[in-house]
């Protein structure tokens, strides 16, 4: 401690540190090099997501120490932990992928278990790859310890052939080259150059979407996730962080605080103005039910349809994560919201509202990065909630990157993604083809793959604005093209998706909302799903077991009590 903090009374850690029958506890802290002013501070959980499979979570490690100095500086003591990362990039397009999504709850659970279990007084969680931001937002909701979540940022851009590209553009160039139109040499050159270093996947996919979401929810603080991971800025960020996480015991301000329905509508409205991923959906629904609050699928229709696209970013877009930090970030976007009305003021975990947070946030002289609420990107935002005989308890479409609102086509249908994937490599997929995967959801994978490496191929091979794909499973948020995900029910559990035969008219409506088939369903016996991929006793099956629809979040968590949405 400084000297300057008065003692709170009534520390959690106490139930550790406090009276003779915890001196056994005591002893065995006393081993790590803590001392009796180490333990009667506030003791502040520094969860990392360090690993160095992945150049997302590489550089965490290094933002430990200046978060550790944070919790130092404010009279707290660090407890490090650490947990696990997936990387989607890695595992995208194989078994592995499968393990993902799940591994959001697994985080999730591995964090709450730690700080309970220790009995400790905050949380600072460090995340990187896509589902530890989520997860951590989660745990944090459902401990309602005080705590926030810090983002390690953005990776730079890579440069070929004079443009800057991102990992999106390898898996497109995959497709490219199973259509002959780019060679080996070529293939391996965007390889080596798309991903220079450490930081998470450069463009408003599910990563710096969700890093925005929470900033906007108020777990993090406005301008720290914004800044890239190489940036000397972001170990100021860090320092500040571990500050913060102190101060925020201190005022007891807890996570669930932050988080009622007009925070998440905020952040539905960030991401829909920021062209993101459509995972948000999917997260943002978890993070609600952990915090108890009323937020359902249907919100994230009315943010999109009230809310124009006003960030010109990957996949759809011509910028990256670093251009809008430069442009003035998720503040200068915010403000652009809150300009235009559609901003609620919500507490944030600095103590300042998120109207002071964004009011006055500096823009860049020229950028061209978030436009004039006069003159947007798009006039609605980048996805719907669609429902209909193939989704009766909704599915997202994706409209980021194209202009299409209708779609008629020949059903083509997949059990699975590799099958889709060999299809479109065999060049069977053609213009007018409405691709099928399922059996690809929550239960039915288990694990609810993304499906970039199709829709990357398709991209590739000039398909994206001819196909259409619909799946029980998620997109990327590198996806684009006109793709429709989270399906519900899914196939698995016996959704009519499962009843779909190849040739099916399928006919897509954006502005009606509907998603239809030129078929009575009714009278057909389901398609049986594949053979299981994992044995029963492994996790997967675990969550197969305990996992909720797409449309309620796909958590595991008995929290998770919203009903599904049927129109």
């Amino acid at each position: 401690m400084t000297g300057q903090e008065k003692p709170i009374k009534d520390k959690r850690s106490n139930a550790i540190t406090k009276g003779a029958a915890r001196a056994p506890a005591r002893a065995m802290l006393r081993a790590t090099g803590l001392d009796d002013e180490a333990m009667a501070a506030p003791m502040i959980a520094v969860v990392n997501t360090w690993s160095n499979v992945t150049p997302c979570n590489m550089h965490l490690g290094d933002l430990a120490e200046p978060v550790r100095q944070g919790v130092r500086a404010a009279g707290g003591t660090p407890i490090d932990f650490n947990t696990i990362v997936v990387s989607d990039g890695i595992s995208m397009g194989t078994g592995g992928m499968r393990a993902s999504l799940i591994s959001r709850e697994t985080i999730a659970d591995s964090i709450e278990l730690a700080v309970r279990g220790h009995s400790l007084d905050g949380v600072i969680v460090i995340v990187g790859c896509d589902k530890t931001i989520p997860a951590a937002a989660m745990a944090l909701a459902r401990m309602n310890v005080p705590g926030l979540v810090f983002y390690g940022g953005s990776i730079a851009p890579g440069r070929y052939k004079d443009h800057d590209v991102t990992i999106q553009d390898v898996f497109e160039a995959v497709g490219a080259h199973s259509a002959g139109t780019m060679s080996d040499e070529e293939l391996r050159e965007v390889e080596g150059a798309a991903c220079p270093g450490a930081g998470a996947c450069g463009g408003q996919f599910t990563a710096n979407t969700m890093a925005m979401a929470l900033s906007v929810l108020g777990l993090s603080p406005m301008g720290a996730n914004d800044v890239p991971a190489t940036d000397p800025a972001k170990m100021e960020e860090a320092q500040r962080c571990g500050s913060l996480a102190v101060d925020l015991v201190r005022r007891d301000d807890r996570p669930r605080g932050f988080l009622a329905a007009e925070a998440f509508e905020n952040a539905a409205r960030a991401v829909s103005a920021s062209g993101g991923s459509t995972n948000a959906v999917l997260h943002l629904l978890a993070i609600a039910a952990e915090a108890g609050t009323e937020f359902s699928i249907e919100a994230f229709d009315h943010a999109s349809a009230t809310t124009p696209v006003l960030a010109d970013l990957k996949p759809g877009g011509r910028f990256m994560a670093h251009d809008l930090y430069q442009a003035g970030g998720t503040a200068l976007m915010c403000r652009r919201l809150l300009e235009a009305g559609q901003l609620t003021a919500t507490p944030t975990v600095t103590g300042r509202c998120l109207f002071d947070e964004v009011v006055d946030a500096p823009e860049t002289p020229g950028q061209e990065v978030v436009l004039p609420n006069e003159a947007p990107l798009k006039a609605h935002g980048g996805f719907r909630i669609i429902y209909g005989a193939l989704a009766p308890a909704g599915a997202v479409a994706k409209l980021s990157g194209h202009d299409r609102t209708a779609f008629t086509g020949p059903a083509r249908v997949f059990d699975c993604e590799e099958d889709a994937f060999a299809a479109v490599e065999a060049q069977k997929i053609k213009a007018g083809d409405v691709i099928v995967i399922r059996f690809e959801g929550p239960k039915g994978g288990p694990g609810m793959r993304e499906m970039l490496a199709v829709t990357a191929a398709l991209v590739g091979q000039g398909l994206s604005e001819s196909v259409a794909l619909i799946t029980d499973g998620r997109f990327s948020g590198a996806s684009y093209g006109f793709v429709i995900g989270h399906v519900a029910p899914e196939a698995a559990s016996g959704g009519p998706i499962a009843r779909l035969h190849e040739g099916d008219e399928i006919h897509i409506d954006i502005a009606a909302r509907r998603i239809e088939v030129n078929a009575d369903l009714s009278d057909r016996t389901p398609a049986s799903p594949p053979a299981p991929k994992e044995q029963a006793t492994s996790v997967f099956s675990k969550y197969a077991a305990l996992v909720s629809c797409a449309s309620k979040g796909a958590t595991t968590s008995a929290a998770n009590s919203t009903k599904e949405v049927r129109r």
